[in-house]
């Protein structure tokens, strides 16, 4: 269970481009949240989605260290943890037309022709659990999505507002799909964000690397920084 610990305690800013984060320097544990994107086997392991898809994973697989780590530093000081999955329903009914088009266009159909993972973004199947070495303890929710966003067909925003989070750390995959487009989404409905980016990674390297330009310059959706900069803030 995540360790309670006081909820005015407050932390040292982290120290983020282009400025130290939070602006206002109110980081506790009890008003920030790690936010963990869709640490799937699907986007992750051999027999994936991605896999199946024809892409390497190995990019996706070496942030595994980097995310426990900060998660393991973030449940001992009793930070809200919140895991993501993106996934459909079995029978299907929540899959947009031309995504199911797409998708079976591209020899993966949601739902169909079952692989090593099972059917592919399919809730229940073995590719949709989180990995196991990042998986959520009983009492950390998971948002179960059907689309990109973390927001979109979810009650992630009613969990965050009665919990009374602001602060949102970002990590995950993939940083320039599901990871983004949350991150953009809750900067639009004020949420102070910090996107770690040696713990985020997407299939192609230079995907990642504008991604996270696109997050740092002008500080316009939020800031970046390295796991060693939070977790030095919060030790």
């Amino acid at each position: 269970m995540t360790k309670m610990t006081d909820p005015k305690k407050t932390y040292p800013k982290v120290d983020a481009q282009l400025y130290a984060w939070p602006f206002d320097g109110d980081l506790r544990a009890a008003n920030t949240a790690l936010m963990i994107i869709d640490m799937q086997h699907d986007f992750c392991s051999p027999g994936g989605f991605i896999d199946r898809l024809g892409l390497p994973v190995a990019g996706t697989r070496a942030i595994i260290p980097s995310v426990a780590r900060v998660l393991a530093a973030m449940r001992a000081e009793g930070f809200h943890i919140i895991h993501t999955r993106e996934g459909h329903r079995r029978d299907g009914t929540d899959v947009p037309a031309n995504k199911a088009w797409r998708l079976a266009r591209a020899g993966v159909p949601i739902g169909a022709a079952p692989g090593p993972c099972g059917m592919v973004l399919t809730r229940g199947e073995p590719g949709w659990e989180i990995v196991p070495e990042l998986a959520p303890w009983p009492d950390e929710p998971v948002i179960d999505k059907p689309g990109k966003g973390a927001f979109y067909a979810t009650d992630l925003e009613l969990l965050l507002r009665t919990r009374n989070i602001r602060n949102l750390v970002f990590t995950g995959v993939t940083t320039d799909v599901c990871v983004h487009t949350t991150l953009r989404e809750a900067n639009d409905r004020g949420y102070e964000c910090l996107l770690l980016e040696d713990c985020c990674a997407a299939i192609n390297p230079a995907s990642h690397d504008m991604s996270v330009w696109q997050v740092r310059v002008g500080a316009i959706f939020g800031v970046v920084a390295k796991s060693g900069e939070l977790l030095r803030a919060i030790a």
